[in-house]
Parts: C-alpha cells; sequence; structure tokens
C-alpha cells in the first residue's frame, strides 16, 4: 500500500499504570491508553438533549433499560451534529500527576457487588490524569437501570487533598473483578479511554488492547477517535459466570451500541455485538481492532541496544482467510510507516498473537512479556468483502503500542443506514482454532553475505517432521515479489520437530519486497504460510 508521513494519536498518548486497591500489580501489567475521553450521557428520551450537558449522577433517576433501547439511542445520537465531550476537570483532579492518580483508589467494600456473591465485582475508576471526560455509568437489575452514584467518601485520596466526603465523583471507566467464596479476587477486564479494552486468561498479565471501533485509521485525513459515552453493566449471578456490559459509542462520524459478554477463565471469552449507524459516509471504519507494542526481537533490532532478547506484546498477526489458507505475518518495528492489506471473503479469523512463551526468548524479569494474552478474532456469521488491515508505527520506546490490526469492511457506510456486526474474542495462550499443519514459531532476520542482501531462517514447527519418511517430496515454495532469493538451505531436527528454512534475500536496488514461504508435500501445504514485507 502507499506509504505517506502519519502521526498516529495512538503513537502520542502515553500508556498509565493502574494499581489495584486490593493488591498492588508491576510496574506497566495495567498500561491502558488515554484518549478522547468519554461523556456522561444517559439513554435520553429526547434525542435533542444528547447535546446538552449531562446531568449529575445524583440527578439521573432509575429508568427501564432493554438493549433494543440502546440501539434507538445509537440511531437517534447519529442524527444528530456531533458535539465533542467536556475535558474539564474539578479540582482536586485538575492536572494530576501520575504519582497522584495511582494514588486515588477506591475503597474495597465500595465496589459494586463485592460483598453480594454474584461472581463478579465492578470497580469504578475517577476521572484525572490523561482520563479527563466523564462516562456515565449504569448498573441493571431487574431490567432497571440504576446510575452509579459515588461520592467522595468512596476513596482514599492518598496524599491529595480530599474534598468533602458528600462530593460526588465523577467516572472514566471501570475494571472487572472476578470473586470466588474467600478467593483473591481476579482482575479479568478493564475499560477506560476511547473504546479500549484489556482483558486476560487466568496466569496472565495485561498487554494488548481491544479496540470497540476503530475509525480512518492510518488513513490521511486523520483518525476519528470514536468513544464511550454510557455504559449499563448487568447484574450477573452465579448461576451463569458470564458479565453482560452495554456501551454507546460516539464519534464524529458514526455511532454505535455494544454489548459485551464476558466469560473469564484458563480462555476468556468476549462475545461482542455491534449495530452502527453513520452521521456521513464511511469508507473506512475497522471491526476487531487491535492494537499492542512491538519494540524488537530476533527478526530485526533496528539497531536498539538493550540487554533483552525481545520485548513485544506480540509476535505477529495469524490470520484464517475464507480460503482457509492460515497465514502467519511476523510483526516489525519498521523505519517508516507500513500498512498492509490482506483481502478477503468471509475470514474465518484472525489476531494478534504472543507465540514465544519461554523466559528465555525475552530474558525480563519484571514484565514477563511471555504472560501477555494473545487476542483471536473469529467472526459470527458472514462479514463479506474486505480485508485485514496491518498497520505497524515506528517507535523507539516500549510504552507506545504501535501495532495495529482490525477488520475493514470493503462496502462503505451510508448516512443513517443500519450495519450489524458480531464475533467472539479469545484472549488466551493460543487461539482454541489451531492450524492442522506446521506453524511458524521463529523468524530470524539478519545482514547477509554481501551489500543489501539479507539473511532470514524461518522455523516450522509440527509433528511431520517427526520422522525421516515425513520429509520426502517435502518442498519449499519461496518467494519474492522483486530481487532475488540465494543460498537456500532447509535443516531437519526429529528432537525438535521442526524445518529451519534459511536463505538470502537480494533486493538488488529496490527498498522494498514482499516474500511468501509455505512447505510443500505432494502438491498440498503441510505448514502455514508465511507472510513478511522486507524494508530498506
Amino acid at each position: 500500500m502507499q506509504q505517506f508521513p502519519y502521526r498516529s494519536e495512538l503513537t502520542l498518548r502515553p500508556r498509565v499504570l493502574w494499581r489495584s486497591t486490593r493488591f498492588m500489580i508491576p510496574r506497566r501489567d495495567f498500561l491502558v491508553w488515554a484518549a478522547t475521553g468519554v461523556s456522561a450521557l444517559a439513554i435520553l428520551d429526547d434525542p435533542a438533549s444528547a447535546q446538552q450537558p449531562a446531568p449529575s449522577p445524583a440527578s439521573a433517576p432509575p429508568a427501564p433499560f432493554s438493549a433494543a433501547a440502546v440501539v434507538e439511542e445509537a440511531r437517534l445520537l447519529a442524527k444528530q451534529p456531533h458535539k465533542a465531550p467536556s475535558t474539564d476537570v474539578p479540582a482536586p483532579f485538575a492536572n494530576l500527576t501520575y504519582d497522584q492518580y495511582i494514588g486515588l483508589t477506591l475503597h474495597r467494600d465500595a465496589a459494586i457487588w463485592a460483598k453480594d456473591n454474584v461472581g463478579f465485582a465492578i470497580e469504578p475508576l475517577a476521572r484525572g490524569f490523561i482520563f479527563t471526560t466523564p462516562v456515565a455509568l449504569n448498573v441493571v437489575e431487574d431490567g432497571v437501570a440504576k446510575p452509579v452514584v459515588l461520592t467522595a467518601s468512596a476513596f482514599d485520596f492518598g496524599k491529595l487533598q480530599a474534598p468533602a466526603p458528600t462530593t460526588p465523583i465523577s467516572l472514566s471507566g471501570f475494571r472487572v473483578l472476578q470473586t470466588h467464596d474467600n478467593d483473591p479476587p481476579f482482575e479479568v477486564a478493564l475499560f477506560q479511554g476511547a473504546t479500549f479494552m484489556r482483558a486476560v486468561a487466568r496466569g496472565q498479565r495485561f498487554g494488548l488492547v481491544s479496540r470497540a471501533l476503530s475509525i480512518r485509521t492510518a488513513d490521511p485525513k486523520g483518525e476519528d477517535f470514536p468513544f464511550i459515552r454510557t455504559v449499563w453493566i448487568e447484574r450477573p449471578s452465579m448461576a451463569t459466570p458470564a458479565l453482560v456490559v452495554h456501551a454507546l459509542i460516539d464519534s464524529e462520524t458514526m455511532t454505535g451500541a455494544y454489548r459485551f459478554t464476558l466469560r473469564p477463565g484458563d480462555v476468556t471469552i468476549v462475545d461482542t455485538e455491534c449495530t452502527l449507524f453513520a452521521r456521513a459516509a464511511v469508507d473506512n471504519y475497522g471491526l476487531g481492532g487491535t492494537t499492542a507494542m512491538f519494540l524488537f526481537n530476533a527478526i530485526d533490532r533496528r539497531n536498539i541496544d538493550d540487554v533483552r532478547s525481545a520485548v513485544c506484546d506480540s509476535s505477529g498477526l495469524q490470520m484464517l482467510n475464507g480460503k482457509g489458507e492460515w497465514i502467519w505475518r511476523p510483526a516489525s518495528n519498521r523505519e517508516t510507516l507500513q500498512v498492509s492489506a490482506f483481502v478477503d471473503t468471509n475470514p474465518g479469523g484472525f489476531g494478534l498473537l504472543q507465540r514465544e512463551r519461554g523466559f528465555a526468548h525475552y530474558q525480563d524479569d519484571d514484565q514477563h512479556w511471555e504472560l501477555r494474552p494473545s487476542l483471536w478474532i473469529e467472526p459470527i456469521g458472514d462479514w463479506g468483502e474486505g480485508s485485514v488491515q496491518l498497520v505497524e508505527i515506528p517507535t523507539d520506546s516500549e510504552v507506545n503500542d504501535n501495532i495495529i490490526c482490525f477488520w475493514r469492511p470493503k462496502a462503505p457506510v451510508q448516512p443513517g443506514a443500519q450495519t450489524v456486526f458480531a464475533y467472539r474474542q479469545f484472549w488466551c495462550w493460543s487461539p482454541p482454532t489451531r492450524p492442522p499443519l506446521a506453524i511458524v514459531t521463529t523468524t530470524r532476520g539478519g545482514k547477509g553475505a554481501t551489500g543489501k542482501r539479507r539473511r532470514f531462517i524461518v522455523e516450522f514447527t509440527g509433528d511431520i517432521f517427526a520422522n525421516d519418511q515425513s520429509w520426502a517430496n517435502l518442498k519449499q515454495m519461496l518467494s519474492a515479489s522483486v530481487g532475488t532469493i540465494t543460498s537456500t538451505q532447509t535443516f531437519y531436527s526429529k528432537e525438535r520437530k521442526t524445518c529451519r528454512v534459511l536463505f538470502e534475500l537480494d533486493p538488488g536496488s529496490e527498498g522494498l519486497a514482499e516474500m511468501r514461504l509455505v512447505l510443500e508435500q505432494n502438491g498440498k501445504p503441510v505448514s502455514e504460510t508465511w507472510l513478511y514485507r522486507w524494508t530498506a
């Protein structure tokens, strides 16, 4: 795709460390994106009033709730001119430093449902620091939505001067804790900032970020950042170990009604349903979006001098296209912005994965990148024509999420039209659906023999390499869009069940080359397809 100068909003927004009210979390485990913020807007009977300042939490009465009402509110909101939410923050929350903000914590007993033995507890998060605009938070019980009203008495202000105990506190998001009897609460998800969400499977540390909706990402026109206006959380029960969250989303160009159903566990599943409306024609929007950080690993260090072996939330993008082909595209930290489009129809799934799970691969006793989740997106129903988009943004810091992927539908959304999608998120160690083929477990890159030549090693792992007979008639189908491939060698290991393909790319005078490698036997693939873009 065409390259162009681009300064992503994502690269400008620092990640923020979170501290639980119950236990301290190591640095960077709860880093989240600050974004355009969220405003306090409940479901309103008069759609025109959606553009007026939201009432204070205490003035919003309980009201009947239904998922259909959220869809209707999104439809009505799309007919109104967009008005950006206020970012004014009252004292003592204005101009907080990072240390001051993480010192502001919710009292243990103030968490929603903390004492109710329903399997989950909700910790509302106050505004402050870079989270400067409010979100209206509601709980739904017996079909009635009740606003969450918290006062200063619910918080420990640390070294800040606390306001009067009865002062209402506006909120910027919430975290989700799973609770079981007397076991320590397990933090499974975090909603805060734009339409961002983080989740983990049991035993993992927070890493990559899910985006409910992306609009004009990596577009020369500039990105339109949607944000959550209102959230409704249904009261769970121990009989159904799931938490249902509804959200009203708004932006300059689109609105949306979302329903998230969270099922935490060894794999945390989040079913996502969305109904979208457009204020104007939108031809560049993304679903199932994910952002992650990739600084370096064995494929390319970009002259980074670091004692660690690798630093990344995710090692690459896996795709199962509509034709049943499994594809692996390693991530990379580029010198210039790179945008790749993998055209498809009705994809089977895609996601940013962390494949290297050994500590030795990273050598980081603090961050433990091997414990970061993979996120696999599985469409529900037919998504039609479109493309999986991969955006790779240059970075020299591990605090910047610089890898973005999402599904971009081919058909634009017309003003006033209703568009419905559904998909399932798997926050996991590895996706539940795996290729019935040898997979790429390592990609290494380095200087070639002469000049601009680059040397690569691609390692495939699978049971097919467990004995000599299975290697018969195995062919390496290797190609490059420009230049030539030279010095190809293949190495097998029965003990490791691996096949390593070593080769060099001679790009000649070219500055970009697309490479493709798949192992075939008797004309059929026995490995997933390795794709990689080399840039000078």
